[in-house]
């Protein structure tokens, strides 16, 4: 018996070494199998992937310069992640990034090209940070209204509206917003100088890439330390046990819309005032789709949205790479993007059963 007692320890600590060496294996290959596939897509279309993949890494990670173009990607799909996560932890779905990233670029532009034309970078910045932050949180508004008085789904309403978003922009730079110097193209007048972002030298990376990490660190803080994040977290997970304690189901869904909105906004100031320098009806495109797809990967946690983030940012840089080296059209690595996430999510789907 008390050797069977001795051994009982002994036991379980084999089983958890096992354990962690299954998980660690499970996690490798979840990694591992997109690039297979996507490999075998190489192969088919007579492209060598090994050589490709070789030429991707370089071209991202060679030189302090790639890998500021993967921190610049990274940016943008930061905060349309934590616009997509946040709701998502109260039991929303935003798919509105796309559109309010649109028009927190929008608003930014607009008061940069009427009204802080002559302010000094440390007054103009933040009050063009404030500008596409309202952008954003007056786009998120409308989802945030339909769902709470209209009882209308906010799946299809922030997916509807991102078009919305995309003409409104349009609209605006063809007309009041136009630059009369551009020769009948339809881009804004370019902002002052001094509401330029600094960068890195050597690099175009800018300070915007340190405000998305923040912004993320705060959402971590508020969901996982605060009284407020509580209630979110319990309202995502069991709306009924929520009504029953009191919480007030309809402001925490406007509440988590609207932040949702604003952080998708700044996305739209920093591509103004971090890449852009003026706006164009491309300005931001797909960044919010990028980032809805990073949150789901992440599946909503902050923290991890940063490294998906990133992922889905390298490959996004490596997709010119793929283009040059391949003949394959740069939207083909769209299709690495894809697989990654359904092994992602496979895997997390595999675990929770």
């Amino acid at each position: 018996m008390k050797q069977q007692a001795a051994a009982l320890p002994l036991q379980g600590a084999s089983d958890i070494w096992r354990s962690r060496v299954r998980s660690a294996g499970v996690q490798a290959a979840v990694l591992l199998a997109p690039f297979v596939l996507y490999g075998l897509f190489l192969l088919a279309n007579g492209v060598n992937p090994w050589t490709l993949y070789v030429s991707m890494i370089r071209s991202t990670f060679g030189d302090l310069y790639g890998l500021g173009e993967v921190l610049l990607k990274a940016t943008p799909i930061i905060l349309t992640g934590l616009a997509a996560a946040l709701p998502a932890k109260a039991g929303l779905v935003n798919v509105g990034g796309e559109g309010q990233l649109a028009i927190g670029a929008l608003f930014s532009t607009w008061f940069a090209v009427f009204y802080l034309d002559q302010m000094s970078a440390w007054v103009g910045i933040p009050l063009m940070l404030l500008a596409g932050a309202l952008g954003g949180a007056v786009w998120a508004g409308i989802t945030a209204a339909l769902k709470v008085s209209g009882r209308l789904n906010e799946t299809i309403t922030s997916l509807l509206l991102n078009y919305v978003a995309a003409y409104t922009v349009s609209f605006f730079v063809h007309g009041l917003l136009k630059d009369p110097e551009s020769f009948n193209w339809p881009f804004s007048p370019e902002i002052s100088p001094a509401l330029r972002l600094p960068i890195l030298d050597g690099t175009r990376l800018h300070i915007g890439f340190a405000v998305a990490i923040a912004f993320a660190a705060v959402v971590w803080f508020v969901l996982a330390k605060t009284r407020v994040g509580f209630r979110i977290r319990v309202l995502g997970s069991n709306r009924l046990a929520a009504e029953r304690a009191g919480f007030n189901i309809n402001r925490t869904y406007v509440a988590v819309l609207l932040a949702g909105g604003v952080l998708a906004g700044i996305a739209g100031m920093i591509e103004i005032a971090g890449i852009e320098g003026r706006l164009r009806p491309e300005t931001g495109a797909d960044y919010g789709y990028l980032g809805f797809l990073a949150a789901m990967m992440a599946w909503n946690h902050p923290v991890r949205l940063i490294a998906t983030s990133f992922l889905l940012g390298m490959i996004s840089v490596a997709g010119n790479t793929l283009e040059i080296g391949s003949g394959l059209p740069s939207s083909s690595v769209h299709i690495l993007m894809g697989l990654v996430l359904f092994f992602i999510l496979g895997s997390r789907r595999q675990k929770e059963g």
